[in-house]
């Protein structure tokens, strides 16, 4: 990998979406398995959506090729995904700093299920402050309400 990965804030415009898409399948199949098949597929036009709403988002390219990508509202880490090839070399990590320290980060929400995810927020400092049953979208996935301390 590049040393000169490119942080990039942007509108996704549509040429991207494929991509984007990619990398969000390629992370959520590497980290999220409590989930099934049928709940993949499920969450796939609302991720479509949320690319298109959310306030803004961060791209992490390397090789003119997204390998991550965040998304922010307000205060609020809305989605962070992170190529699966690509985890482990601290993407994560710097676009949370950059999170943190250009738009002032103060929340994130993260499913329970998801270990690895749960940990790396908390090395971060975030502490869990509320949880929620359920998800957004009603299914069984309990979240984590976590807030930087």
């Amino acid at each position: 990998m590049n040393s000169e990965m490119i942080f990039e804030m942007k509108k996704i415009n549509s040429s991207e979406y494929k991509e984007i898409l990619q990398v969000w399948e390629s992370s959520v199949r590497a980290t999220h398995d409590f989930l099934k098949e049928k709940d993949i597929e499920s969450l796939i036009p609302l991720v479509k959506i949320g690319i298109r709403e959310v306030e803004n988002i961060v791209v992490v390219k390397d090789n003119d090729m997204i390998k991550a990508f965040m998304g922010i509202e307000k205060d609020k880490i809305e989605m962070l995904f992170i190529k699966d090839e690509y985890r482990g070399y601290g993407i994560g990590k710097k676009l949370m700093t950059y999170a943190i320290d250009k738009y002032n980060i103060k929340y994130v929400d993260v499913n329970e299920q998801n270990k690895k995810a749960v940990g790396f927020y908390t090395h971060l400092g975030f502490k869990e402050f509320d949880r929620s049953e359920i998800d957004g979208q009603g299914n069984p996935f309990p979240i984590l309400h976590m807030k930087l301390i």
